[in-house]
């Protein structure tokens, strides 16, 4: 089968797009509006973009009544939101915290999460998650779409601090995938989980290459003072 999606009416009675582009990473974002409510939703698009410095993004549609996200009014207003790594044992407070709440109530008061305080960012983070990425807002790119609720704010950040339990970083100073066991979108209402991890290298690959491709982290540089 196929089929030209915008311009003939998709012939399965559920979309296969969002099914097909998967998994997807969680970006579990917590921020903090100008009044002081904590915010915290999570965005099925979601990615790190460079690593030098790194940088991530998200992506969030609008309302269908034309409202943005709190997360993407947040993270403008005061220059910073929180990436929280979600993981199986935090399922439920994930899907949880997906709910629309009036911009003045905080999904934190519903979810059975610990509020912990970032070092540079005003959002909180959750004590729970292992992973956390204190994140500085850069700017924000409007796409169109063919309705209020297709219209997506793709917000860029820069990660300024990084925040690692140590009981999931192995002797090697790798992460313990298997054992935080990250959950993924994928289509409909599914998700899945990560606990099943293999190695493959790139034939031929350059020191350079590989160093990349693995994320080994080079030597801090020392301030010159000057």
């Amino acid at each position: 089968m196929k089929y030209r999606p915008g311009q003939e009416t998709c012939p399965l009675p559920y979309s296969p797009f969002k099914s097909s582009t998967i998994p997807r990473p969680i970006g579990w974002l917590s921020s903090v509006s100008t009044a002081g409510v904590d915010n915290i939703a999570p965005y099925s698009q979601w990615q790190n973009i460079n690593f030098d410095p790194p940088m991530v993004m998200f992506a969030a549609s609008l309302y269908p009544d034309g409202r943005r996200k709190d997360t993407v009014i947040n993270a403008e207003s005061t220059g910073w939101f929180v990436w929280n790594m979600a993981t199986f044992a935090l399922r439920e407070q994930v899907n949880m915290s997906a709910m629309a709440l009036p911009p003045g109530e905080s999904e934190f008061a519903r979810l059975a999460v610990t509020r912990e305080r970032a070092a540079l960012s005003p959002a909180p983070m959750v004590k729970e998650s292992p992973v956390k990425f204190e994140c500085r807002y850069l700017i924000t790119h409007r796409l169109p779409g063919r309705s209020p609720l297709s219209m997506v704010d793709i917000v860029y950040a820069t990660v300024e601090m990084i925040h690692i339990d140590d009981k999931v970083i192995m002797d090697n100073g790798k992460l313990d995938i298997a054992s935080i066991r990250p959950i993924a979108r994928l289509g409909y209402s599914d998700y899945t989980v990560v606990d099943t991890i293999f190695e493959m290298r790139v034939p031929e690959s350059t020191e350079v290459a590989r160093h990349g491709l693995e994320g080994r982290a080079p030597a801090a540089q020392a301030p010159s003072g000057k």
